[in-house]
């Protein structure tokens, strides 16, 4: 964004680069600005905008043009939840008008609510690929349970674990227990003796697929 200019006219001159008529440049920066809950915004410099707004202003910008096809690469990084899920819907309204949208994305909520179409990349070779339900299906259970005994004790109690459930995984703060039926798994925990400091039934997730498919190591 030009931080000598104001919303508006970012848009404005942005809409010039293609060619556009002044007329149509100025119509479309109005429709804009209103998509993207800017409107209020039109007359401020760029440098008094929050981080949420500039990036709504840069896909509105984007968007001047009618594109076909909007190319997004991590469109809500370090964006608060009220302007994440801001995005969201202005991104999903965009998906209902038929415009194709490429993203990429380390949020798995994000990519759950907006993509149709999944694939999971590691150090660049795709791991699956799929809709997000299918590829929960296939590379989880419907739910996962949850459970602390402790950071000192996970590990110890890992083998009585064992046969509840479809998976067990230990790591250093909870040990994770993937179920059909979470609240079924966590009476089954109960009923060997066992008593963990705290329990929590989950559905389970894209992060789930994610971790099992890269690995919980961290990747520079």
């Amino acid at each position: 964004l030009d931080g000598e200019l104001n919303a508006r006219e970012n848009l404005y001159i942005y809409g010039r680069y293609f060619g556009l008529p002044g007329a149509v440049c100025a119509q479309k920066a109005d429709e804009l600005l209103a998509f993207a809950a800017l409107e209020d915004k039109a007359k401020s410099k760029v440098d008094a905008l929050s981080g949420g707004m500039k990036r709504r202003l840069t896909i509105a910008r984007g968007l001047i043009n009618d594109p076909r096809i909007l190319l997004l690469d991590e469109p809500t990084t370090g964006l608060d939840p009220q302007a994440r899920h801001v995005l969201w819907d202005r991104l999903f309204r965009l998906k209902e008008r038929g415009t194709t949208l490429l993203l990429t994305t380390h949020y798995m909520d994000e990519a759950e609510q907006l993509c149709d179409r999944l694939i999971v990349v590691d150090k660049g070779r795709i791991m699956a690929e799929g809709t997000p339900a299918s590829l929960i299906r296939q590379h989880s259970s419907r739910e996962v349970l949850e459970v602390r005994f402790g950071s000192d004790r996970n590990q110890q109690i890992e083998p009585q674990l064992q046969g509840i459930g479809d998976r067990v995984e230990v790591l250093p703060d909870r040990v994770l227990i993937y179920a059909e039926n979470g609240e079924r798994a966590l009476e089954r925990v109960s009923e060997r003796g066992l008593e963990p400091i705290t329990s929590l039934v989950r559905r389970s997730s894209l992060e789930d697929v994610f971790l099992r498919l890269t690995g919980r190591s961290l990747i520079e």
